[in-house]
């Protein structure tokens, strides 16, 4: 008998469970984006496609000159971004986008989270590695700068809350 109120209470915890965690938890998951963050998203993936065909001079443009960049080996400022990309010491060769998340803080400022899976050449060795990428953008006289990126290792089943 007890065991079988025990496993009735395990049964009832796990269907109780496994409800919360298939609804979504803020209506904003929902939601659609706003003017301003589809700006934000679209330039996000735009940025993606200039590194993967190394286009540093779009991706200088984007870079505020005092930029940073988090990698797995480091971190360091926009001209050895750029250099990095340029020389293919780095090649984002692409950038499978499966979850993004957009805040802004004001009219001026948006961080957007994405979790992708990215395939890139480093220094020569091809690496299929899943990240949360998390880049601060600032608006400046009407253009988008980035002034951090910060790749940040995570596993396929990571989640963004929204």
């Amino acid at each position: 008998m007890k065991s079988t109120i025990l496993g009735l209470c395990f049964f009832i915890m796990g269907a109780s469970s496994a409800i919360a965690q298939s609804n979504p938890t803020s209506a904003s998951a929902a939601t659609p984006p706003t003017k301003a963050e589809q700006e934000i998203i679209d330039l996000s993936k735009q940025k993606w496609q200039w590194m993967a065909d190394k286009n540093v001079d779009k991706l200088a443009t984007l870079f505020d000159n005092k930029s940073k960049f988090v990698h797995m080996s480091g971190t360091w400022k926009k001209d050895e971004e750029l250099d990095i990309i340029k020389t293919g010491s780095i090649w984002y060769k692409q950038a499978d986008v499966h979850d993004v998340a957009v805040e802004l803080f004001d009219d001026n400022t948006a961080i957007i989270w994405s979790r992708i899976t990215l395939v890139a050449m480093v220094r020569g060795t091809e690496a299929k590695t899943e990240f949360t990428v998390t880049e601060v953008y600032k608006k400046q006289a009407k253009a988008w700068k980035i002034l951090a990126l910060t790749f940040s290792s995570v596993r396929d089943t990571h989640v963004i809350k929204h």
